[in-house]
């Protein structure tokens, strides 16, 4: 593909023909695109160079990183970012017919699952780009990301074109809407959460995190689409503002107001029955999810399929067939007595607080829950954390989490600050081991923080880790230490 049809009307920049593009300079091949991009860790400017000598046809970055060398094309502007995305978008050309992204600190990635979950119910073939990776019937990738890097987004989505899937959901996270990431989507629908306390370690502040989040509506949705609004969220007032002043058609959902209207609740053996109003028309639905705010995820997804221009009664029926996102309110296992173990990804205090709220009408016994929290991330929200574990959990059990670099009983006596009572059980299988050992009939235990991830991240390694194989080894252990009793007193 030539470079001039890559840029908008450029004619000043030397046509030459393009083989792929990257931003990162060990992926150059002959005839690439790089893109300088300054970033957290690395400057991509410091590789240019080094894209040179790979073969780089043409370099996009800053103007102050120019060289004298003139044996590339050089795409000179301020915001290298900005550009980025529609230069790959125009690349790869191919991209669903329509696109969904949600956003929001908690509820993106079940969200975004029930999306796709309920298109494919309804025979539509439908992908998931988020926390979990790219997922669709027959195609699974894991990018590492919640939002990836553009080229890896536009590739996929051009893969994803080939095997007929017309439908896919974004989950949008605050970084990748701050650097960019999604701009050359052509997005249908686009839905807001809430926003809690998270990701200050890169945002600095709550105003700059919420800055991040409105892009979407202000910028990333071309005007006159559809947005869906959480009117629970105390701050979603301010994204509607930018939604009107954008023309988007806006469907919100809640539970004392709303176009989706969550009129009623109650807790079930399966999950919960629920009643919802819609355009002057009520569903009675029997929801197999745990949790009183997975409702409210569940019609944020409704609201997606109708914003893309799917049936909305058909939408709301396929609600009861709704399976949970691996490690999101996810029931793990059984202890012997019967009382329930939930692995939940919960690691900001909302989502905490959120889960230990909605596990409590099960509870017949005592609320037990084992969190950590990650190292070289926001330390402002571990005492806030311990705070709320200790004002709604009946047994504590502080573990680690991914300590990083940090120094892992440093994190914990910080979380303890805000839950002096709590045990203090560092290695995290021993936590779930403890955790599950005390158990008793009526009990729920929460092992939160981690969820799907299948890895513990202490110094420079990464281990083999997964919560719900843990739980369920120390399920099994006392299983049959109770068969071993049996015996041996018969």
């Amino acid at each position: 593909m030539k470079l001039s049809e890559l840029l908008d009307n450029d004619t000043q920049i030397s046509d030459v023909e393009i083989c792929g593009i990257t931003a990162d300079s060990r992926n150059v091949k002959p005839g690439f695109i790089f893109v300088a991009l300054p970033g957290l860790t690395f400057n991509g400017a410091d590789f240019i160079e080094d894209a040179i000598k790979a073969g780089a046809a043409a370099i996009l970055s800053i103007p102050q990183a120019k060289t004298d060398n003139d044996e590339v094309v050089w795409i000179l502007d301020e915001y290298p970012g900005r550009v980025f995305p529609h230069i790959v978008s125009r690349f790869f050309s191919s991209q669903p017919k329509n696109i969904a992204a949600v956003t929001g600190t908690n509820g993106k990635t079940s969200v975004a699952f029930f999306t796709q979950q309920i298109w494919k119910h309804l025979g539509i073939k439908a992908a998931s780009v988020g926390t979990l990776g790219i997922q669709s019937d027959g195609y699974e990738k894991y990018t590492g990301l919640t939002t990836p890097d553009p080229v890896v987004i536009h590739k996929a989505l051009s893969e994803l074109c080939d095997r007929g899937v017309d439908h896919v959901v974004f989950e949008a996270s605050s970084h990748g809407l701050d650097q960019r990431r999604l701009d050359g989507l052509n997005i249908s629908a686009a839905a807001f959460t809430n926003l809690t306390h998270d990701h200050l370690d890169y945002h600095h502040t709550e105003q700059e995190y919420f800055n991040a989040k409105k892009r979407l509506f202000s910028e990333v949705l071309k005007p006159s689409k559809t947005a869906v609004l959480n009117i629970d969220s105390p701050l979603v007032r301010d994204v509607q503002k930018i939604c009107e002043a954008k023309g988007h058609k806006i469907i919100t959902v809640g539970h004392e107001d709303g176009d989706i209207r969550l009129l009623s609740q109650r807790t079930s053996s399966t999950g919960q029955e629920i009643t919802v109003s819609y355009q002057k028309e009520i569903y009675d639905i029997s929801l197999p999810l745990v949790g009183h705010f997975q409702a409210v995820n569940a019609l944020m997804a409704v609201g997606l399929v109708i914003g893309c221009g799917g049936d909305a009664h058909k939408a709301f029926m396929a609600l009861s067939y709704l399976r949970p996102v691996r490690g999101r309110m996810e029931q793990a296992g059984r202890h012997p007595s019967g009382a329930r173990v939930y692995v939940d990804y919960a690691h900001t205090p909302d989502a905490l607080e959120t889960v230990l709220r909605a596990l409590k009408p099960h509870v017949k016994a005592k609320l037990r829950v084992v969190f950590g929290c990650g190292g070289d991330r926001d330390k402002t929200k571990r005492k806030m954390m311990g705070e709320i574990a200790g004002k709604l959990a009946d047994k504590i059990y502080v573990t680690d989490d991914n300590p990083r670099s940090e120094i892992p009983q440093d994190i914990r006596n910080e979380i303890l600050k805000g839950c002096p009572d709590a045990v203090d059980a560092g290695d995290r299988a021993a936590a779930i081991d403890l955790a599950v050992s005390e158990m008793g009939q009526g009990d729920i235990l929460l092992v939160a923080g981690k969820g799907h991830e299948q890895g513990q991240t202490i110094g420079d390694n990464i281990f083999d880790f997964d919560d719900v194989s843990v739980v369920r080894m120390a399920i099994a252990s006392l299983e049959q230490n109770e068969i071993e009793n049996r015996r041996k007193a018969q």
